[in-house]
């Protein structure tokens, strides 16, 4: 892998950090989540971010909060405001990158979900991620995973 791809690869992972931080904190406060941006950037050293990414992570996945949790309610085993407050924030993020970025393949998009969860969330947080992503990836990437077979 070249050292432009890693570099990029690592700033779209630590976007990944910051934006599932700043979904959780939107969903226990409720704080405007440009208040939540603005603060973010100000507080932590974001010079190897990748910045776009993470604006539009954190942005899109709280305005479309709604249309995300309609996915992932059918491969829930209880309702989506029961979950953590980390799994929800993880689960919503997930969702978004498999519906949203189809350039980025979905065993990709799980394997940085279960890296937020085992590093954000409680100790076997990290399999119920993977157990719910791979079921919402058998419906919105049915064609991609067939290929991986």
């Amino acid at each position: 892998m070249s050292q432009t791809l890693q570099a990029t690869y690592a700033a779209k992972r630590k976007a990944r950090r910051f934006a599932v931080q700043g979904i959780y904190e939107w969903q226990m406060s409720h704080n405007p989540v440009h208040q939540i941006e603005a603060r973010t950037r100000a507080e932590n050293a974001m010079h190897k971010v990748d910045l776009s990414y993470y604006h539009e992570l954190l942005t899109q996945v709280v305005e479309n909060h709604e249309a995300l949790d309609a996915l992932l309610m059918p491969v829930l085993d209880r309702e989506i405001e029961a979950l953590d407050g980390v799994e929800r924030a993880t689960l919503r993020l997930g969702a978004y990158e498999l519906k949203e970025h189809l350039e980025i393949p979905y065993r990709v998009v799980l394997d940085e979900a279960i890296e937020l969860a085992k590093h954000f969330g409680g100790a076997d947080s990290h399999k119920y991620i993977n157990g719910v992503l791979d079921r919402l990836a058998q419906s919105l990437r049915e064609a991609e995973k067939q290929q991986a077979k």
